[in-house]
């Protein structure tokens, strides 16, 4: 190697803080210390928020029983010595190794500029996954924000506080009915976390309303599957569906939504539920930067190597739920390789295999290819009430909930974070739950295209065909 190519600085461009991206970037900081003192590597995230998001604890900031702040992992402290910018990549040129930023300012997006790269990581992550069903993007509000987990919250309650002030007539009895009917859409993990937690944090809060009880709450929990979270198994989706109904939750699995507005949502079945409250949570699809990259999608993934390095195209890598990565521990034949399920266990181990990889690149370790089992599946059903499957061992009630709540506190990436949780699920046991409504969140900031930002793409795509 030259002098000159001893002192080069090289540019780590790391699209996305979510587990993927946040750590490659703890394992590079830890394998290229005398690179980085040295000035021969140089770390760059480009993330719209200043914090990784862990993002399974969300339904329980839409109750209320953590505080937004504590699931919000700083970056900055987590990871010291990475420049971190705040924006969006909203485009890259392969060819001349730039990737396109639109860097977010307050009140909205700033002047798109380019960053250089000579790796480039991409982790974008996922988006809630929508269809092309008439008034969802307007009226339905999904769960994988701060922004929309707060909005949901407040919400609710403004939904019981009208219901509450409602006159007892005919009318009125029909305003508040439509009021208290909550219609969510997806009996996976987000759907069913959030129906059931909800429902219970309602039971404990009751006594704000003078004339309305949780009972008075209608719960409809859809999806076109044929079982509740699936990810589980047959015998913990069984446990989990008798649970709900036992609770007066209507499931009804094989439908989904036909169309919705301001007032109702008709389904598949034909039928019509009147409700001011459509929650979102048909599943996710990659982050839409990856359809920009003119490169092969499985099932809309961006497809990689068993190393997580981009066939065809030299020193870029992708993980987490945007890469269809080849799941080599499922057990299957060599041909028939499913792609590892988006989820924060695979996202984050991931992550440590990209950057060790990455890491090999520069002489540094050895490139391997990506192999991780599954360690177990958990869910949390509100009260004393979870599901889970360590190990494959499955398990309910009480022991499934400490096993639940231990999984989560292990898996935050952060000491400060786990210990503010922790404080969260005590001081619940001994005070009385928070009801107030904040109302910090517009509505139309917590539509589905504007808190997970898929407009972004919508018009930097318009600006290329118009150009």
């Amino acid at each position: 190697m030259s002098d000159a190519e001893q002192e080069k600085t090289t540019r780590i461009v790391v699209v996305g803080g979510g587990f993927a991206g946040f750590y490659a970037l703890k394992h590079l900081q830890k394998h290229l210390q005398g690179h980085l003192s040295a000035g021969r590597v140089e770390l760059v995230l480009v993330n719209p928020t200043d914090y990784l998001l862990y993002s399974p604890l969300l339904p329980e900031v839409a109750t209320g029983v953590i505080e937004a702040r504590h699931i919000a992992v700083s970056l900055r402290r987590a990871l010291p010595g990475v420049r971190l910018v705040l924006g969006r990549v909203t485009a890259v040129d392969l060819d001349g190794r730039t990737v396109t930023v639109t860097p977010v300012v307050p009140g909205g997006s700033g002047e798109p500029y380019t960053e250089p790269w000579d790796r480039l990581l991409l982790a974008p992550g996922s988006v809630t996954r929508q269809f092309d069903i008439p008034g969802v993007a307007e009226h339905a509000r999904g769960l994988k924000t701060l922004v929309e987990a707060v909005y949901l919250r407040d919400h609710l309650l403004q939904m019981l506080d009208l219901a509450d002030a409602e006159p007892d007539t005919p009318e009125g009895r029909a305003r508040r009915s439509e009021l208290l009917t909550v219609v969510a859409v997806g009996a996976g993990y987000t759907g069913t976390e959030f129906v059931a937690q909800t429902q219970r944090w309602l039971r404990t809060i009751e006594a704000r309303w003078g004339k309305t009880r949780a009972e008075d709450v209608r719960w409809v929990l859809i999806d076109l599957a044929e079982a509740v979270l699936p990810e589980l198994g047959p015998q913990l989706g069984s446990r989990s569906l008798d649970l709900l109904r036992k609770r007066g939750i209507d499931v009804r699995l094989g439908v989904t939504v036909a169309s919705a507005d301001a007032h109702e949502v008709e389904l598949t079945d034909g039928t019509t539920v009147a409700t001011r409250t459509l929650v979102w949570g048909a599943g996710v699809m990659a982050n839409p930067l990856v359809a920009e990259l003119g490169l092969p999608l499985r099932k809309g993934r961006l497809v990689v190597e068993t190393d997580l390095s981009v066939p065809g195209v030299p020193d870029v890598w992708a993980a987490g739920d945007a890469a269809a990565v080849p799941d080599l521990a499922a057990g299957k034949g060599q041909d028939d390789v499913p792609d590892t399920p988006p989820t924060a266990q695979h996202t984050q181990r991931q992550g440590t295999a990209l950057g060790r990889n990455v890491a090999a690149s520069l002489g540094v370790g050895q490139a391997r290819p990506y192999r991780h089992k599954d360690l177990g599946l958990v869910a949390d059903l509100g009260g004393w009430d979870a599901v889970a499957k360590p190990l494959g061992v499955p398990l309910t009630g009480p022991l499934a909930k400490v096993v639940t709540r231990g999984y989560h506190l292990y898996a935050l990436p952060a000491m400060a974070n786990r210990l503010r949780v922790a404080v969260d699920w005590l001081w619940q046991t001994v005070l009385p739950p928070e009801s107030t409504q904040l109302s910090v969140v517009r509505p139309e900031d917590a539509r589905l295209d504007a808190a997970q930002a898929t407009r972004i793409y919508d018009a930097e795509r318009a600006a290329r065909d118009a150009g």
